[in-house]
């Protein structure tokens, strides 16, 4: 439907596209096509890749193993301590990601609440590949939270309810009925999760350093070379772009799992 908004509004609105699109058309026109390939499979490139890849992975399981249970207790809770779970799960997303990477060191590091303790028993985490997961996971956490709650809060609990009644177990019911129709939004929100995981900064530069094949992951290293270290800039733009075909499949990837997709 077209509506009624004032005519006049498109002038902003395309200026505010354009905005957002201009960027990224001159990073595509920066990319050097005849040395892409080389560029991406270079050594500090493809480790900083399969680093990235890897851990964006296992935070990614991570966030589905805690998320899941999260959603599934603020969406069945009440509506006051609800609203309490929903802003404390939302507060990492309006937070810098660097404020998350200082409150995981202090927690952590060697001289943190738990940092001590795993000290002495030999566990180090700052500065680890775990390190990167675990600042992945904190960043990417809410996005797959948020969007199976979301799910979970639509569908209803009729359903459980007539399962129950016909003396269906909890465990059933959460495999065979609410996880099912929570399904669009469980997807989407792993896809979200998994593509907030490897564009992660912030949290992983102060948390777990940039260790090149340790915590090097493909944000840091575009990062590193842009200030003159690391890989090439030729390679630093490959991975950018890399990052940027990344983005489009999420969003072609959650649209297409969007519930009305599926009708």
């Amino acid at each position: 439907m077209r509506g009624y908004a004032p005519r006049i509004l498109t002038l902003p609105a395309v200026i505010g596209l354009g905005f957002l699109l201009v960027p990224l058309t001159a990073l595509i026109g920066r990319v050097e096509w005849s040395t892409l390939w080389v560029d991406v499979t270079a050594p500090a490139a493809v480790s900083a890749l399969a680093l990235s890849l890897g851990t964006g992975v296992i935070a990614t399981v991570v966030c589905v193993i805690l998320g899941v249970p999260l959603a599934l207790l603020i969406a069945r809770s009440a509506p006051r301590p609800a609203a309490v779970l929903r802003a404390l799960v939302t507060v990492p997303l309006v937070l810098p990601p660097m404020v998350g990477g200082v409150a995981l060191l202090f927690l952590f590091g060697r001289n943190g609440v738990l940092g001590e303790v795993l000290q002495s028993i030999g566990i180090r985490l700052p500065f680890t590949t775990a390190a990167v997961v675990m600042a992945q996971v904190f960043v990417a956490l809410p996005f797959l939270v948020l969007s199976v709650e979301g799910a979970l809060r639509a569908t209803g609990t009729g359903y459980e309810q007539a399962a129950a009644s016909l003396g269906a177990g909890r465990w059933t019911i959460l495999r065979r009925i609410t996880l099912p129709l929570a399904a669009p939004g469980l997807v989407a929100g792993t896809v979200l999760c998994f593509a907030r995981a490897i564009g992660e900064f912030g949290a992983t530069a102060l948390f777990a350093g940039n260790a090149p094949g340790v915590t090097q992951t493909m944000p840091l290293a575009i990062y590193t070379a842009f200030n003159g270290g690391g890989v090439g800039q030729g390679t630093a733009v490959a991975l950018s772009l890399l990052l940027l075909i990344a983005a489009i499949a999420v969003l072609l990837l959650v649209r297409a799992w969007r519930p009305e997709a599926l009708r």
